[in-house]
């Protein structure tokens, strides 16, 4: 099969479009420039939403298994006592993992590979032009110069990206003044296994003195930063951006240990320094994501300090909002206009993101003076694209069209001997109706199906939820659960209906039980193609 699409950049998040297209029946050309995967732990955490998007594309326990979970932060502050913090996140499906960059990227590739798919390393963008017959490229190869036409082209090729510079996409923001220094490090001290460090030290009118260790998943290692010293900065006039200077000399072992004697209130020996870097902050948001047939997605589009650990999740979550869509539009089932939903439901997502991180990054040790954050800040739970372009409806008082749609516990199904969770029923390609049946018939939601099935083949599946243990015949062509607990209708109500879409949020409510309201929502709003 020859690929539609090139995906250029096999980082997490060109890795995980990649992955995502596959899954939904496209089959994408993935290339990076460098030779192997790169060895810098750039990114550690991963979110609870991110968790969830891994569990649909069925790898979530592998990156479990390649991490180690984070527990809290003891925070230390001047003058007074180390506070050990801590994040209950038990309501939530997942809690916040940590995980290297290379773990993450190691676990998709070898997703990307069940599919049949490998990146082609050593191969670089050298030219892009578009015109009506899509996107004609030009690749340094291993092998020598190559000319290749797609009908879509996805820049993944981070801060520096070579796409967005094709594009002539603007890029403007600005930058911290300092340095940072990295380090993957063993410390020798009293912390908990999974636990974070902060010390920070608040300098007025300047940025603030700071120690910050991160656990991996080997015992005793941290990714450790700390703001660089004058002797380590760039030379004026060097022209040095966002992200590692892997150009430039690392800071030492005892750069590193320098900052925690300073800050730390008892004695941690640094040992066993594997790698060390210095890196800058820039906060800069893409003009647009798209122009024509090209997009840009993850670091191309959004750079940010990694307070919160914002950075990659969004970009993984970038490519899980575009592959669905470029899959339906790639295969004829959707027109093309679809596309232009991914930036009107993104580009808003990573502007708050840079908001708040930078915020966040200004007033370190100084966040006494402000409110508590919620607790789901840095989850991205509370991501939501209501109001956007593919958002219709009511809502309730839980939940709005464009909304994470929450998992449900204790939901029963017959012949099953156990409890199922709504995001099991969710999982896969498919828009998922949801319809509560309020009074146990059944031939309303048997005929919605039908129809259904015949405007839309294989793009919507129907789940009719029965009120507890309600005797219910299961209708043809619906999948039929049970609310045996409850929960599912105190969240959704009684009644109307609830389409999710293929990435788990919701697209339309409808209090209606007609499928009339589905039918016009995925024809005019979503612009599916009827048969």
């Amino acid at each position: 099969m020859v690929a539609e699409i090139l995906v250029i950049g096999a980082g997490p998040v060109g890795l995980t479009l990649a992955c995502e297209l596959a899954r939904h029946g496209v089959r994408a050309r993935i290339i990076d420039r460098l030779d192997a995967p790169s060895t810098y732990c750039r990114a550690i955490g991963v979110t609870p939403r991110t968790l969830e998007v891994m569990e649909d594309m069925g790898i979530v326990r592998e990156l479990v298994d390649a991490g180690l979970w984070l527990t809290g932060m003891r925070l230390i502050l001047p003058g007074a006592p180390a506070k050990d913090l801590t994040l209950d996140l038990s309501d939530l499906p997942f809690a916040q993992l940590g995980a290297p960059q290379y773990a993450t990227e190691a676990v998709l590739t070898a997703h990307l590979s069940s599919y049949g798919i490998s990146i082609e390393r050593g191969t670089a963008l050298a030219d892009l032009r578009q015109d009506a017959d899509g996107v004609d490229v030009e690749l340094d190869t291993p092998n020598g110069r190559e000319r290749a036409l797609f009908r879509y082209v996805v820049g993944c090729d981070g801060a520096h990206s070579a796409v967005r510079k094709a594009l002539g996409i603007g890029f403007e923001g600005d930058a911290f003044p300092m340095e940072f220094m990295l380090g993957d490090v063993h410390i020798d001290w009293d912390l908990p296994r999974g636990m974070t460090l902060r010390a920070i030290r608040p300098v007025e009118d300047a940025p603030p003195d700071l120690f910050v260790a991160i656990p991996l998943p080997e015992r005793g290692r941290y990714r450790v930063s700390a703001a660089a010293p004058a002797r380590l900065a760039a030379p004026p006039g060097s022209g040095t951006d966002h992200g590692i200077q892997a150009d430039r000399p690392g800071a030492t072992l005892d750069d590193l240990q320098e900052v925690a004697d300073r800050l730390l209130p008892e004695h941690a020996t640094l040992s066993d320094l594997r790698w060390s870097s210095i890196f800058r902050i820039s906060m800069r948001l893409a003009d647009k994501y798209r122009v024509g047939n090209a997009f840009i997605a993850g670091d191309a589009c959004h750079i940010h300090p990694p307070t919160g650990g914002q950075g990659m999740n969004t970009g993984i979550q970038d490519a899980y909002n575009l592959a669905w869509k470029l899959a339906l539009v790639v295969q004829g089932r959707a027109s093309d206009a679809l596309l232009d939903s991914y930036e009107a439901e993104r580009r808003p997502v990573a502007e708050d993101v840079i908001a708040r991180t930078t915020e966040a990054s200004v007033n370190l040790g100084r966040e006494g003076r402000k409110a508590p954050p919620d607790r789901l800040a840095d989850t991205q739970i509370l991501v939501s694209y209501a109001g956007g372009p593919l958002s219709a409806g009511p809502g309730n008082a839980n939940l709005r069209p464009g909304d994470r749609v929450p998992d449900v516990p204790g939901l029963r199904r017959d012949g099953f001997g156990f409890p199922l969770r709504l995001f099991e029923l969710l999982r896969g390609t498919r828009y998922v109706l949801l319809v509560p049946l309020a009074d146990g018939d059944t031939w309303k939601v048997e005929a919605c199906a039908a129809t259904l099935r015949q405007m839309f083949p294989d793009l919507v599946r129907v789940i009719a939820i029965a009120p507890g243990d309600a005797p219910v015949e299961e209708p043809s062509g619906v999948e039929l659960v049970h609310d045996a607990s409850g929960a599912f209708r105190t969240v959704f109500g009684e009644g109307g209906l609830w389409l999710v879409r293929p990435d788990g949020y919701l697209g339309l409510h409808s209090e209606s039980s007609s499928e009339c309201a589905v039918v016009g929502y995925l024809r005019d709003v979503v612009g599916l193609r009827a048969s």
